[in-house]
């Protein structure tokens, strides 16, 4: 979700103009499940998505890769996109491309992505439970949480939405109680 902001502003067209042109040929739910795949598929290939980036690796050679790797998976069209970015060198914000493509999908269809970071992995009740409190606090109609396991935050859990910080964290309270204790014992 976190991309740098020039990264984010050079992508933003081309996931703009790929979401119109498949809202326009009516294959939106394709292209959506092809970027979901490849989203997860990249994150567990840092070796291609190093290779690709690379600018001394030639345009022939990332569309060979391209093609063995990916052509038979995923929606003509979309393949069709990516040797255009491999094309005007831009395979390298693919990932960032991918990242905005997913959230005007997602604001389309009224889903949410929300950043949860915890000290401890969730159970399937508690995840339900957590999605359900969020739709009706955001009037979404759909969540997708993003949930990174952070041990540092002792307990709790931190919810970031576009807008809002909500920190739940034992972490959190202890610097509160901290604080609270250095100005009372200041007196």
């Amino acid at each position: 979700m976190s991309a740098s902001p020039l990264t984010a502003k050079i992508a933003a067209p081309y996931a703009r103009a790929l979401f119109d042109f498949s809202v326009e040929k009516n294959i939106m739910h394709q292209i959506t499940a092809d970027f979901q795949n490849l989203d997860i598929f990249f994150s567990e290939t840092s070796e291609l998505i190093e290779y690709l980036n690379n600018p001394v690796v030639s345009e022939e050679a990332k569309r060979e890769v391209l093609t063995k790797t990916l052509k038979s998976q995923i929606n003509t069209e979309t393949f069709k996109f990516l040797m255009v970015l491999v094309e005007r060198n831009r395979i390298n914000l693919l990932s960032s491309i991918i990242n905005s493509y997913l959230e005007l999908v997602y604001e389309t269809a009224s889903i949410k992505m929300i950043e949860v970071s915890t000290a401890s992995a969730f159970t399937n009740l508690q995840k339900s439970t957590l999605i359900q409190k969020l739709k009706e606090l955001t009037n979404a109609r759909e969540i997708r949480l993003v949930i990174t396991v952070d041990p540092a935050l002792i307990g709790g859990f931190l919810i970031k939405t576009e807008s809002k910080v909500i920190d739940f964290t034992i972490k959190n309270q202890l610097q509160k109680l901290a604080k609270h204790l250095d100005t009372v014992l200041e007196i």
